[in-house]
């Protein structure tokens, strides 16, 4: 049974002041419709997890959740990540089942993997009608947690050659949902043998993947700094 809004803050609130400590907690895949490959980086948060459990502290599982976006399931997980290279599609139930999610406290990281942008944007407008994406500034603090990176989102895959961004979308002072674009953190999180990314690529993408899972939950509830301007 899906939980109200305040019930999914008072949720995540409990699991901050623990410190992610509950046993078996899991990071979430997000299942969506259209035809896009949600399934794209197999390994990718097994790795993450078992990164933040090391450097942060935290007892995630390394088994992933899979839930999908219309599904009252995803109110159980406070992070949600998304990949994919294309083609994502939301009926108006999901789209308000994911708005529900994000303003009771949840939060969303999005990772084009090549290919999504084009659909990202039209989705999450249909979420939110009166949000926009806008890019964060580097001096923002999801860049500035466990680890720094003061030049905002390590570039791991070339695809376009254009410089990695990272775009927010913002509900009443609090980030809910974080978009990387030119960068593709999910690859850089997965086995060696995928990709066969040099080490320091690898590294930071786990670093910077970190810092998404630090912020995620030391900011609910709080009210957070703006955007850049566009």
């Amino acid at each position: 049974m899906a939980r109200s809004k305040r019930g999914l803050l008072l949720l995540l609130t409990i699991l901050f002041f623990i410190g992610a400590q509950a046993q078996n907690m899991k990071l979430a895949l997000l299942v969506y419709n259209g035809g896009g490959d949600w399934y794209a980086n197999p390994t990718s948060l097994k790795n993450l997890a078992v990164f933040c459990n090391d450097q942060l502290h935290t007892t995630f599982s390394p088994v992933e959740a899979r839930v999908e976006v219309g599904s009252p399931d995803i109110f159980n997980f406070p992070f949600i990540h998304m990949t994919g290279h294309g083609r994502w599609a939301l009926n108006d139930a999901e789209a308000q089942n994911l708005r529900k999610y994000l303003e009771g406290g949840g939060f969303l990281h999005i990772d084009d993997n090549y290919g999504l942008d084009p659909y990202v944007r039209p989705a999450l407008k249909k979420v939110f009608p009166e949000l926009e994406l806008a890019e964060l500034p580097f001096t923002y603090p999801i860049y500035h947690q466990k680890f720094n990176f003061p030049n905002g989102l390590p570039k791991i895959h070339e695809h376009d050659k254009k410089p990695p961004k990272g775009y927010g979308l913002i509900y009443k002072g609090r980030l809910v949902c974080f978009y990387s674009y030119e960068t593709d953190l999910g690859d850089g999180w997965e086995d060696f043998e995928v990709h066969r990314d040099p080490a320091e690529k690898h590294i930071a993408a786990l670093q910077m993947g970190a810092n998404l899972v630090q912020y995620a939950f030391s900011t609910i509830g709080e009210k957070q700094v703006k955007p850049v301007e566009q």
